[in-house]
Order: C-alpha cells, then sequence, then structure tokens
C-alpha cells in the first residue's frame, strides 16, 4: 500500500494525457457524428511540430521560455493538418453512409504516419524530447516528474477553458446548435461549414498541448506514438460518454487511473501473477470500456439521446 500514492499520480498523469487528446475525439464526434480515427496522428504530428520549434531556437535558450513557444510550433502544425484533412478528406463525404469516412480517417492515420516516417529528418528512430533540469518533486508521498506536473496543470485548465468557450460564447453556442441539428442551424444563419473547421481547429489545439507534455514526460517522440495513444483517447471519450467534453476528461482519468492500479498490483493477487505488468495493461483498459458499456452504454456522463439521422 506504500506504493498507492505513486500509482494513482502515474495514472492521473497518463489520464491527463488521455482527457486532453479524448477532448479532440468528442468536439469532432460531437458536431459531426465522424470517429476521426486519424486524431492519434495529429497528436503525433503536434509533437513533431513543438519538436522542430525547439530545435530551431538558438542554442541556450531556456526550456521555460522555450515550451509557449513549442505549444504554439506544435498547435500550428496540428491545427493545420486537422483543417486540410476536414477540407479535403471529411467535408466532401459529409453526406455519404456513415462507414466512407471512417475507413478515411483510418486511412488518413496510415498516410500522416508514412509521411512522417518518411519525410521528418531521421524520423526512422526515437527522437529525444528536451526535458527540465532537476529531479522530481515529492507530493503526499509521489515523486512527480517536472512533465507530469505539465500534464497535471494542462488538463484541467484546457477543460475549465474549453467548457466556458462552448457554454459562453457565439461560437460556443453555434456549436450546440449544430450539433443538436445541423440543418436547422443553417436556416437560422449559423455557417456550419465554420463550425464544423472551428471544432477540428480546438481537438486538435488541444491534442498538441498533450503532445508537448506527453514529450516533456516521456523524454522522446516517435512517428508511432499516435496509433495506441490515439486507440486510448478514443476509449477515454467513448467510457465518459463521447460528445461531453467533461465525459472525455474523466474518462481519460479513470482509464489511466485503472490501468496504472493494474498494471501495478493485479500480478499480487494470488493466482493472477501471469496477467499483471506493463504488458497487460492495454488489456485491462479494454477490459474496464467494456464493464462500463455494459452497465452503462451511453458512458459515465453521457445521456440517452436518439440517433439524430
Amino acid at each position: 500500500m506504500h506504493e498507492l500514492p505513486q500509482q494513482l499520480a502515474n495514472g492521473l498523469i497518463l489520464g491527463a494525457m488521455y482527457g486532453l487528446i479524448a477532448i479532440g475525439y468528442t468536439m469532432v464526434y460531437g458536431i459531426v457524428q465522424l470517429i476521426n480515427f486519424a486524431h492519434g496522428e495529429i497528436f503525433m504530428v503536434g509533437g513533431f511540430g513543438a519538436l522542430t520549434v525547439y530545435l530551431i531556437l538558438p542554442t541556450g535558450f531556456s526550456l521555460g521560455a522555450a515550451i509557449p513557444l513549442m505549444i504554439l510550433g506544435g498547435i500550428v502544425v496540428s491545427v493545420a493538418v486537422a483543417t486540410t484533412a476536414e477540407r479535403f478528406a471529411y467535408r466532401p463525404l459529409r453526406g455519404a453512409p456513415r462507414l466512407a469516412p471512417l475507413i478515411t480517417a483510418i486511412g488518413l492515420s496510415i498516410v500522416l504516419q508514412q509521411l512522417v516516417w518518411q519525410w521528418y529528418p531521421d524520423a526512422k528512430k526515437d527522437h529525444p524530447f528536451p526535458q527540465f533540469e532537476g529531479g522530481a518533486f515529492s507530493f503526499l508521498g509521489a515523486n512527480i516528474l517536472p512533465g507530469g506536473l505539465f500534464l497535471l496543470i494542462a488538463a484541467p485548465i484546457s477543460m475549465i477553458v474549453l467548457g466556458l468557450f462552448v457554454n459562453k460564447t457565439r461560437t460556443g453556442r453555434g456549436m450546440q446548435a449544430t450539433a443538436q441539428d445541423p440543418d436547422t442551424a443553417k436556416l437560422m444563419g449559423i455557417n456550419t461549414d465554420r463550425i464544423i473547421v472551428t471544432a477540428f481547429a480546438i481537438g486538435a489545439a488541444f491534442a498538441a498541448v498533450a503532445a508537448v507534455g506527453y514529450g516533456l514526460h516521456s523524454g522522446q517522440v516517435s512517428f508511432r506514438m499516435g496509433f495506441l495513444l490515439g486507440l486510448k483517447a478514443f476509449t477515454a471519450a467513448v467510457l465518459g460518454g463521447i460528445g461531453n467534453i467533461y465525459g472525455a476528461m474523466l474518462g481519460g482519468l479513470v482509464l489511466g487511473v485503472a490501468e496504472a492500479l493494474a498494471t501495478g498490483y493485479i500480478a499480487e493477487i494470488p493466482g493472477m501473477s501471469l496477467f499483471g505488468g506493463g504488458s497487460w495493461k492495454e488489456v485491462w483498459a479494454f477490459s474496464l470500456l467494456i464493464l462500463v458499456l455494459l452497465v452503462r452504454p451511453q458512458g459515465l456522463l453521457g445521456e440517452r439521446v436518439a440517433d439524430r439521422a
């Protein structure tokens, strides 16, 4: 039990990253009913965009001063890729059967991964990401690295800012109207194309913030990092109630904590020694999703609603 604070801290850090990525899934799905499986790769290119900004800064530039510029660079790259994908890959298929954009999203995911692998310098191996100097600090019995602290701070701030934006601004109200009934919203003068592009851009921006946190915490970025983390984030969005901003963050935190606790403690249960450790964390994460959806199919904070189609 003396390891419990550390396992909880690890789970919250992991869950904060899942939640930041999951916001992008839930924003897009809530408005256009599209599961954007390329979102994991948008997270990945944001990480490489942030790293590129750091590499072109003058030698001796402090990491603390560089982080805002790295976040901005990652956001620019992620938003550019996401909005381009919306305009040329998803918009022409908006009236098509739902299977068509889903397959397109999977194909786009592969294309983005291969483009980075092929064209980013030396992308065939993991790239080191800048790290804060100094070690971890202790809090309530847990040791937290600066990269983990970044994620723990960025996640709630991002969630609160997005919640205020959606509920208090004119564009946010337009998003709610478009999510409820896009045809009626268009008749009422709302530019639904602009609203949808904005949703893609916001989701991509938060994915870039998550990518910077991932790099600071793990110390590296890779062209492969988007696939599994994107899948986990989608799981978090479904777990919390896809289409619900706060549900996406809650789902990420629940998934991260459950994954950390399962990794640390399952092997200690008599007869379960073969099912513990890091190699089983994905198994327990998706098992949790299945269990929750069997009991509550709409997710933890989701509501039962009729199919808009």
